[in-house]
């Protein structure tokens, strides 16, 4: 049997007491990142080398006498904020992410708990030097517990427990392939003709926003009553990302379950962020949210999900005899060929034209260039002339 690892988040009920737990355990978290960092940077100011592994060697030492609250709260606290110190390390010489910064109070309230200190029973979870706290929901993977992630988010306590299962959800039978245009409007178009409304989450809670964001300014810095009301704008915002995410998770299960092929486009999300009358439109839709649900569920259906290199010109091309106009603004919402004339929906044609890209990878300089897993990338040999007519302009 294949084993994977499967990660479920499930909200806690806490006590006043377990809530301070959790608040001494993300605290000593935080100190145990600062303190290595601190370090770090002083040694090499001074021109001495030291890993990530000696300066854990260095606090182990020094906790007994000088930080002897450590032993409050589970071991993991003080201990894993080396191994992600030393991740954060390594994608910044490898120039992937940016350099390691100080954490914050209620910024980064989080702390790791190893596999060999849970234990879950039902709707409870024993946490070390605690004992059992609430769950809302049982945990929906049986298998072995590699370890959790306690953090919290507007005021609520949240568990991510890891689990190495063999419970797969059902591969996809059906053959079928489909091709799916993201848009604003429309959230999902596809080449069959199904469509998926955009669901909109932060723009119908946006004048609720208005309204919490205007009472915390009229509140005075550093009162209680302008704590309650951050309190209130982070319990909307999480409304809305969860409302955001359940439709994602719907609508990307949905593609998984019915369709064995998925053709998508590589989009450039963070320059289509920077258009000022449609950024936050588009930070709504959450496209990049999108892929990355679509990439991992289809890894565990065996679906194959084909992304479309982004100077194919889906939204340009005719789906009937494949003549690509120069200049289709983005207020001509219906798709009139010059040549044969043919009448359709854009976002259809769109969607029917990236459906069509598996049939001609042989013969339209298409090729599959890069795969990995279940996400195989098509690239386009050689830059449409008209694109590199645009761009220099740009």
């Amino acid at each position: 049997m294949i084993s994977v690892a499967r990660t479920h988040k499930i909200r806690l009920e806490v006590t006043c007491k377990q809530d301070l737990y959790f608040r001494k355990a993300c605290g000593i978290a935080r100190f145990a990142w600062n303190w290595a960092l601190k370090k770090y940077e002083e040694k090499r100011a001074i021109g001495t080398k030291a890993t990530v592994f000696d300066l854990k060697k260095e606090f182990n030492a020094l906790k007994n006498k000088e930080f002897p609250w450590v032993y409050e709260v589970t071991k993991y606290a003080c201990q894993q904020p080396f191994i992600h110190l030393k991740r954060a390390f390594q994608g910044f010489f490898e120039k992937r992410t940016a350099y390691p910064k100080p954490k914050k109070k209620g910024v980064h309230d989080s702390f790791y708990i190893g596999g060999d200190q849970l234990k879950i029973e039902e709707k409870c979870v024993k946490i070390p030097n605690l004992g059992w706290v609430r769950l809302k929901e049982p945990l929906r993977f049986a298998g072995k517990i590699n370890g959790a992630t306690v953090s919290r988010v507007a005021g609520y306590w949240f568990i991510s427990v890891n689990v190495e299962t063999t419970q797969l959800p059902k591969p996809c039978e059906n053959q079928a392939c489909v091709g799916v245009d993201l848009g604003i409007k429309t959230l999902a178009q596809f080449s069959d003709g199904g469509s998926v409304a955009n669901n909109q989450s932060l723009k119908k809670h946006k004048k609720k926003l208005k309204r919490l964001q205007r009472k915390l300014s009229r509140r005075q810095k550093g009162s209680k009553n302008r704590l309650k009301a951050k309190k209130a704008i982070a319990k909307k915002h999480y409304k809305v990302a969860c409302m955001r995410n359940d439709h994602l998770h719907k609508l990307t299960t949905l593609l998984t379950e019915r369709y064995r092929h998925i053709v998508i486009e590589d989009l450039n999300v963070s320059q289509m962020l920077k258009n000022r009358r449609l950024s936050r439109q588009i930070a709504d839709g959450a496209w990049y949210e999108f892929r990355r649900q679509l990439s991992y569920k289809a890894q565990l259906r065996g679906n194959k999900i084909f992304v479309a290199d982004k100077w194919f010109a889906s939204s340009k091309r005719c789906s009937t005899c494949g003549h690509v106009k120069k200049e289709l603004p983005l207020a001509e919402r219906i798709y009139k060929c010059d040549i044969c004339f043919s009448e359709m929906d854009r976002d259809l044609n769109a969607a029917i034209c990236l459906k069509q890209l598996i049939n001609t990878v042989s013969s339209t300089g298409i090729d599959a260039c890069g795969q990995d897993g279940s996400v195989i990338m098509l690239k386009t040999l050689s830059q449409p002339a008209w694109q590199k007519q645009e761009l220099s302009h740009v």
